[in-house]
């Protein structure tokens, strides 16, 4: 048994001892002190050659900071201009943009995410290339799609429309494959102890456990991607992105904050509204 001492009753033979027995409790070792002095210069070497690379210097900064605050100061108050009609058009095909993008993926997600779960193929190479696929699909970005599908289809929302489905479909088909690998076991067993197939372990054994987890991520992408969706005009998909963009080029930035305010409320309207449906449906 370890042997307890008070703070009164320890000796120096008793703490050169404990020294001896126990030195890392009384100071970090040599290796892990030069470890800990090579990472300290490698970490201010890299913010070094970070800060040379991007020409980032205390002038720049100031100055930015400057036209940042005279852009602040020409925002107040956000007013909504004379293209009231524009605005709320615009505001609209984003959101229109967002869930039929994201309502979409999700509909081709959903088999996707069975297909890429292991409780469903439990092939080793197929589950590793079918997730590899995921992966490549989630590594372009909302932006790179539209731009490829304005060249592909065109100016306007079907642009947007198809990139957000093509960015969002590995999203969801990711998520939707993590929730069915850690779905109970047990309900599934019981289906195929009662001789049920294949089909009937997924359609009564995986889709009740999971259903309430995929709606949850479907509304939740939505309301990211409306977000997103505002964004996209920027570059001819759609939406409210090329209002903001032609205030921005004028530089009427009291319309621009007015545009912003009124997107936030729209995002905040629903993610109420979501979260209602969430507690309606599911419970959650």
């Amino acid at each position: 048994m370890a042997r307890l001492f008070s703070l009164a009753s320890v000796s120096e033979a008793d703490l050169a001892r404990l020294r001896t027995e126990q030195p890392r409790a009384f100071a970090a070792s040599r290796t892990t002190v030069a470890l800990r002095c090579v990472v300290a210069v490698l970490a201010v070497a890299w913010l070094v050659t970070v800060l040379v690379w991007f020409d980032i210097t205390p002038a720049r900064v100031w100055n930015g900071l400057g036209g940042i605050g005279k852009i602040v100061v020409q925002m107040i108050p956000p007013r909504p201009g004379d293209q009231w009609e524009d605005i709320l058009k615009g505001l609209a095909e984003s959101v229109a943009m967002a869930f039929f993008g994201t309502f979409m993926a999700m509909l081709v997600a959903v088999p996707l995410g069975f297909l890429g779960s292991r409780n469903v193929v439990v092939n080793t190479l197929a589950h590793f290339s079918i997730r590899r696929v995921f992966d490549g699909l989630r590594g372009m970005d909302q932006l790179i799609w539209a731009l490829a599908f304005v060249r592909a289809v065109g100016l306007g929302p079907l642009a947007g429309v198809l990139a957000i489905f093509a960015a969002e479909v590995a999203v969801l088909a990711k998520l939707f494959a993590e929730a069915i690998e850690n779905a109970d076991p047990r309900q599934t067993d019981a289906i195929t102890a009662t001789g049920g197939s294949a089909v009937m372990r997924v359609r009564f054994g995986l889709l009740p456990q999971v259903m309430p987890v995929m709606i949850a991520q479907f509304l939740y992408q939505f309301e990211s991607n409306v977000r997103s969706a505002s964004i996209l005009g920027v570059v001819g998909a759609g939406g409210i992105g090329l209002q903001i963009a032609e205030r921005i080029k004028v530089r009427y930035w009291d319309e621009v904050l007015f545009i912003i305010l009124l997107i936030m409320a729209t995002v905040a309207a629903l993610d109420w509204l979501s979260s209602r449906i969430r507690r309606r449906l599911i419970g959650l």
